[in-house]
């Protein structure tokens, strides 16, 4: 039997005459990368809050390290980090972070040196200046974006869940995170994050569970879902813009079934009975200056909007999370 960090079977969650959730299950292995992905509005929130017991869903069961979620002291194994940030904006960032490990149990000198630790781990502690000594209110956002997510480890917990952890960071930052989140893993610690950002899902996930208006589309390991969906998919670049000839190809349905356009990058799933190299061909006699054209699998994105659509997407823009 598969050990699991996080079992759900049959959750649904109500909001007046909205469906916030309905009827999810999922199980989330130990020491495992988690996705729970969908549009902004589909029950990724909702559902982090059920798991953490801060709602009770209607109906249904949420087992957490093989314990009920109601179960007296399982929190203080939990990291989280929620989507709408909040910290003491005139508290210095040690003594807060000090404050948020003594919250879940940790003595003052163990919270010091791991504050420390991650203060250097982190960037924020460096040989020109150490942001520790600074209030939170002068450091960026990123930074303090770092600070909360530091609060959320500091008490080493074994699963840590990260509600949209990407959102505003730039580069440098989200790959911090994405270190993080990597190291995680190999201590042999459970993370579950939410995201509608699928490029960040692909790389980082081991499974994904993707949900749309609260209802489960599909879930499994990524490698398993894109090998389910593993129609024949090409990966074009071109160099410049395309000319009138190169988008009539592109447009041309006995050879192209679907295409996310991104300028001088195309996922093209080709037609049943489209041949790619007639497609090469056809674009290289237009004149098209081919960088890269290569069969691969779909990227998570591709059915990601396959299997919500942009319908979806719009309707999940407006209600609960």
């Amino acid at each position: 039997m598969q050990d699991l960090a996080l079992e759900i079977r049959g959750i649904t969650k109500r909001f007046a005459e909205h469906v916030a959730v309905s009827d999810l299950s999922l199980a989330v292995p130990r020491g495992a990368v988690y996705g729970l992905l969908g549009p902004n509005g589909a029950g990724k929130t909702t559902t982090i809050r059920m798991i953490l017991n801060v709602i009770a869903p209607d109906s249904g069961t949420i087992t957490l390290l093989g314990q009920p979620n109601t179960a007296s002291g399982l929190l203080d194994r939990l990291g989280y980090l929620p989507e709408e940030r909040g910290l003491y904006k005139k508290m210095q960032v040690r003594r807060l972070l000090r404050f948020l490990a003594e919250l879940k149990g940790v003595n003052a000198r163990t919270a010091d040196k791991r504050i420390d630790e991650w203060l250097d781990r982190l960037s924020l502690r460096t040989a020109e200046k150490d942001w520790g000594n600074a209030k939170v209110d002068e450091l960026s956002r990123g930074m303090q974006q770092k600070v909360q997510f530091i609060g959320t480890l500091l008490h080493d917990p074994d699963v840590v869940i990260l509600d949209e952890p990407f959102s505003g960071l730039d580069p440098i930052n989200a790959q911090a995170l994405k270190d993080t989140v990597v190291d995680l893993k190999r201590r042999g610690k459970t993370v579950i994050f939410s995201t509608h950002l699928m490029d960040n899902a692909e790389r980082l996930c081991d499974s994904v569970c993707i949900i749309a208006r609260g209802v489960k589309v599909l879930d499994g390991t990524v490698t398993g879902v894109k090998s389910e969906h593993n129609k024949r998919n090409v990966a074009l670049a071109i160099a410049g813009d395309p000319s009138a000839d190169v988008s009539a190809i592109l447009g041309d349905h006995t050879l192209v079934s679907r295409m996310d356009d991104s300028n001088r990058f195309f996922e093209i799933e080709l037609a049943v009975g489209g041949d790619p190299q007639q497609l090469l061909q056809r674009l290289v006699g237009a004149g098209a200056m081919v960088q890269r054209f290569e069969l691969i699998q779909p990227s998570l994105h591709q059915i990601f909007l396959e299997k919500v659509g942009a319908t979806g997407i719009e309707e999940g823009m407006s209600g609960h999370g």
